[in-house]
């Protein structure tokens, strides 16, 4: 598909040319979509239609201007098992509804007071760590998977091997490739992954044949209610705080897309519109019980390669993405790919988002010859990474990613040097 001639934001391609790119962008955004939820716990073809249904939302916010694409977030992952294991399911999702919330908040406060401030809030300094913790602070649960330790279990070599097969072909695929299949290697790694497991008796086909083709995605909604409980209040400090984390991922790859396509999406339609959109992508996800949504930097990738912008195939591709949730035997099959191969997918995943962190470092032009910069990484590094929550009760905890988000915010702004972020104007990371 590289070579396909340029294809403006508006412009539509013919049916079978459109089928064709949105189905390109269905692949880029597949592995991590459904990896996401597969980690939380939540249905895999539910996140499949949140993922189109919140791009659908997006497009329908930013007036059709931005070709942006939304994913699960995996700034979430962590929160959402910590906000289930609190308050169950419905508690985290509802703790992910409020977390979109803020995205309305800040959407306001830029339509308002515009973008200076919260570039501010959030520079490179501060952004960067944050990426990184959230991609260093999944390693354990990546490691796991791989190793088959991730509940408790004892170590398996097989799974392992298996593991290491599927992460193997990942890297050969990203480095050897070109073109359309240079944006899809999780799905082939996956596929190699799939077929060494099988010959290693790791999957169990059973739940495929019996799945009907057609059915309703398992749709979970905190709407209905809490139980005796009440609402789960316990869970806004552990999910909430992450949006600072996502809205800065967001400016981040709003700024990259502008530079893709050749136009200041900070200006047109605005920052507060994409925010807006993002935010009720995430909201609505909630609400029929898929992960947070984010913009997908995978899909960026896309458009730069193909130079296809055009805002119907994006639209497309939701509309796929929609579809494939209600297929089955496509659920019960996603369902069937052992955690080994998973695991194998995850630590390149999760390294590709720490390593995200150090290149906003980077990109952003952080001296940490200035002792201030070197003090405000490592704080949030070692808060982040380590586990650091503050309990003020068993209900009022905040998870160890927010904690960081909120420390590094704070330093920033304490710390009388305002030289502390570098270039706030840089690109700040990756997808979510």
């Amino acid at each position: 598909m590289s070579d396909i001639q340029s294809i403006d934001v508006g412009q539509r391609p013919t049916g079978g040319l459109w089928a064709i790119l949105s189905l390109q962008h269905l692949f880029a955004m597949f592995g991590a979509t459904v990896l996401v939820p597969i980690l939380t716990g939540l249905p895999p073809e539910v996140a499949l239609v949140s993922s189109g249904l919140g791009t659908l939302i997006y497009l329908l916010c930013t007036g059709g201007l931005v070709p942006g694409y939304l994913g699960s977030s995996f700034a979430f992952i962590g929160p959402i098992v910590a906000g289930a294991a609190l308050a169950g399911t419905s508690g985290a999702l509802f703790g992910a509804f409020c977390a979109g919330g803020v995205y309305l908040l800040v959407a306001a406060l830029v339509r308002g007071f515009g973008v200076g401030w919260l570039m501010r809030l959030l520079p490179p300094v501060v952004v960067g760590p944050i990426i990184m913790v959230i991609g260093l602070g999944l390693a354990s649960i990546a490691v796991g998977m791989a190793q088959g330790t991730i509940a408790g279990g004892p170590y398996n070599l097989t799974n392992f091997l298996v593991a290491l097969v599927t992460l193997g072909a990942i890297l050969f695929f990203s480095l050897v490739l070109k073109g359309f299949f240079s944006v899809i290697p999780i799905i082939l790694g996956i596929g190699i992954g799939y077929i060494v497991a099988l010959i290693a008796g790791l999957v169990d086909f059973t739940p495929v044949a019996e799945a009907p083709l057609f059915r309703v995605p398992g749709f979970v909604s905190f709407l209905g209610g809490f139980g005796e409980g009440g609402i789960p209040w316990g869970v806004l400090p552990i999910l909430v705080p992450v949006a600072l984390v996502t809205i800065a991922e967001h400016i981040g790859d709003t700024v990259v897309l502008s530079r893709v396509v050749g136009r200041n999406y900070l200006k047109t339609p605005g920052l507060h519109r994409t925010l807006l959109g993002d935010g009720l992508a995430t909201m609505a996800a909630a609400v029929i019980g898929g992960p947070p949504n984010t913009t997908y930097g995978e899909n960026i990738g896309v458009l730069a390669i193909t130079r296809v912008y055009s805002v119907w195939v994006i639209g497309g591709a939701a509309v796929l993405a929609i579809l494939l949730g209600f297929l089955g035997t496509v659920a019960a099959f996603l369902g069937s790919i052992p955690t080994a191969v998973m695991g194998g997918v995850s630590i390149a995943l999760f390294g590709v988002i720490a390593s995200s962190g150090i290149r906003t470092l980077i990109e952003g032009k952080v001296d940490f010859g200035e002792r201030r910069n070197l003090l405000v990484a490592s704080v949030i590094l070692v808060i982040g990474i380590g586990g650091a929550t503050l309990q003020i009760s068993d209900q009022f905890t905040i998870s160890s990613m927010a904690l960081a988000a909120i420390v590094g915010v704070a330093l920033h702004a304490l710390l009388p040097d305002r030289h502390l972020g570098g270039d706030t104007e840089t690109v700040l990371g990756g997808h979510g």
